[in-house]
């Protein structure tokens, strides 16, 4: 009994983070007139729920497109089928596409992606359960970063959502404000 109450506080503490943190990226991007969209496959529409609990947060979030399935990552966000094949659909070149993509088809200025392996099962060679990539598209260009976290699936999600949203704070804060 006593597990379950800790698991359920750290699974609230890390929700109330979570909040916290679409809250700040939300008054970062009306400070400077942007609009963002989220890709997400391993996160599962987690940063877009987050994103849509903050009310008004349609004046600057346009939507997601949940790319749970390599055939939505292709045909919907346009990630090459060449990209899948020689890095595997947990990569940087696909979180970098899937961010690009995301962007071009609801047309924001900033978009975020999560691609990888929330476990329990599913690792590949060199990329253990947990393994995130994370990626972002802005008008400077598209970046993408490999992240571990622990735990269990739910954990990870989590963690993973959490770590996009402040790096699109970050991405945010060192773009001029929209003329």
């Amino acid at each position: 009994m006593k597990e379950d109450v800790c698991a359920e506080n750290r699974t609230s503490g890390a929700r109330a983070d979570a909040w916290g943190l679409s809250r700040a990226l939300g008054a970062a991007l009306r400070i400077k007139g942007l609009t963002i969209s989220t890709a997400e496959s391993c996160t599962g529409g987690l940063i877009a729920h987050y994103m849509t609990m903050v009310a008004g947060s349609s004046e600057y979030y346009k939507g997601s497109v949940v790319s749970y399935c390599n055939e939505v990552k292709m045909n919907a966000l346009g990630v090459k089928k060449s990209s899948i094949a020689a890095h595997t659909e947990v990569s940087g070149e696909v979180a970098g596409e899937m961010a690009e993509g995301v962007s071009r088809l609801l047309k924001t200025d900033v978009a975020i992606s999560t691609t990888g392996i929330a476990g329990p099962t599913g690792a590949l060679p060199g990329q253990p359960v947990g393994t995130v990539w994370i990626g972002v598209h802005t008008h400077h260009g598209t970046t993408s970063a490999s992240h571990h976290f622990d735990g269990d699936r739910e954990s990870v999600i989590e963690q993973a959502a959490r770590a996009a949203m402040a790096i699109a704070i970050e991405a945010v804060e060192r773009m001029a404000d929209k003329e």
